[in-house]
């Protein structure tokens, strides 16, 4: 007499570890989950929302000035700021720079960045609701037929492609250093996704697909997502697992400054794999 013994899908053991691993760090203090606002700066000094101080900037560097009484401190030395601060960053940077409020002087975060070629500040508060009532991001079930493999073509040399971003006073730029080229499950055709390398070689791809914003709450996703490879192996594939497909931060956040996908990388095919719209 024999017994059919069902052998788990050892891929899916690996992503339910990855999905922990992604909420646990969307969670994080003063994360994206946190962020209430977000302010450009002007060249006189003037009060922002929901921070004391008045903030400024002459176009190269950006100042704070405010009373010890306020209540603000350094986030990297801790010391109170009384008087007037200064700091200087290069585009697409970001300092979390002063705190603010609660019994510990630091509910809120203000970060500065500079974005476009100007400065802004970001609030996070660690009471905002979309951080205090989250309890993971919703995703669709694990699909095995959504990991497939796919080649990638390396371009020559990186090619600089001028795209949108969730702000839309804010242009990005995507470099795209090649094509991932694969098949998807009852299509004929190929699909071909326009990559960014990442940290070590790896790739990642900011895709749109028919699920974004589109079918009932339960099945719809953000309207574009981004999924990751490790490094090509020697033959130039990589192993595409959709099931892997996160959210950029402005599917949490209208305060996000994420790029959108370059103009091609939009699938005809319903990616039902990876991370759903927040919040539905």
């Amino acid at each position: 007499m024999s017994t059919d013994l069902t052998t788990p899908d050892p891929r899916l053991a690996r992503w339910q570890r990855f999905r922990s691993s992604r909420n646990t760090a969307l969670a994080s203090d003063h994360g994206w989950l946190t962020l209430t606002s977000f302010q450009w700066l002007d060249s006189e000094p003037s009060a922002v929302e929901l921070v004391p101080g008045l903030w400024s900037t002459d176009g190269t560097t950006a100042s704070l000035t405010a009373a010890a009484s306020d209540g603000l401190t350094l986030v990297a030395a801790g010391e109170p700021v009384d008087g007037t601060v200064s700091a200087t960053l290069s585009d697409e940077e970001s300092l979390m720079w002063a705190q603010y409020g609660g019994n510990d002087g630091r509910q809120v975060v203000v970060e500065l960045a500079m974005r476009a070629g100007r400065y802004a500040v970001r609030t996070r508060d660690a009471k905002s609701p979309v951080f205090t009532e989250f309890d993971g991001v919703p995703t669709f079930d694990f699909r095995p037929d959504l990991v497939v493999e796919a080649k990638f073509l390396p371009y020559p040399e990186p090619v600089d492609v001028p795209i949108g971003t969730a702000n839309p006073l804010v242009d990005g730029v995507h470099r795209s250093v090649g094509d991932l080229v694969f098949r998807l499950p009852g299509k004929a055709h190929e699909f071909h996704l326009q990559a960014e390398e990442e940290k070590l070689g790896a790739l990642t791809v900011t895709f749109h697909d028919e699920t974004n914003g589109a079918g009932p709450p339960e099945q719809a996703t953000a309207e574009w997502r981004k999924v990751s490879t490790a490094r090509p192996r020697p033959d130039n594939t990589v192993i595409l697992d959709f099931n892997r497909a996160i959210n950029y931060p402005s599917a949490f956040t209208p305060y996000g400054t994420c790029p959108m996908p370059v103009k091609n990388n939009s699938l005809d095919y319903r990616i039902e794999a990876g991370e759903k719209e927040p919040f539905t």
